[in-house]
């Protein structure tokens, strides 16, 4: 079954944090295990964002997380953030399309 790691926080430097993204995705071309993302931002609260990423599995979410492209990210996202991220990782239970 899949596996779904939510990120949520808030940032004044959205900009900033699009160029750390797009490193990222340059950075692990090959490497990573994330398989989908969406990054999403709160319509009645435009500083906060929240980032849904999907994986296989959970071992392949913690192989992503140990990428040190991966480790890269985290601290810039830390540094670049108002509040957050907080980290949620989610096992699929159900996938329904509808």
């Amino acid at each position: 079954m899949a596996f779904v790691q939510v990120i949520e926080y808030e940032t004044q430097r959205r900009d900033e944090l699009n160029g750390v993204f797009d490193e990222w995705v340059r950075a692990s071309e090959g490497k990573r295990t994330a398989s989908h993302e969406l990054h999403t931002q709160d319509r009645d609260k435009p500083d906060h964002f929240v980032d849904i990423v999907e994986f296989p599995s959970y071992e392949e979410a913690m192989k992503n997380s140990q990428l040190p492209e991966t480790r890269h990210i985290a601290e810039q996202l830390s540094e670049l953030c108002s509040e957050g991220p907080r980290f949620l990782n989610l096992e699929v239970l159900r996938d329904d399309s509808l």
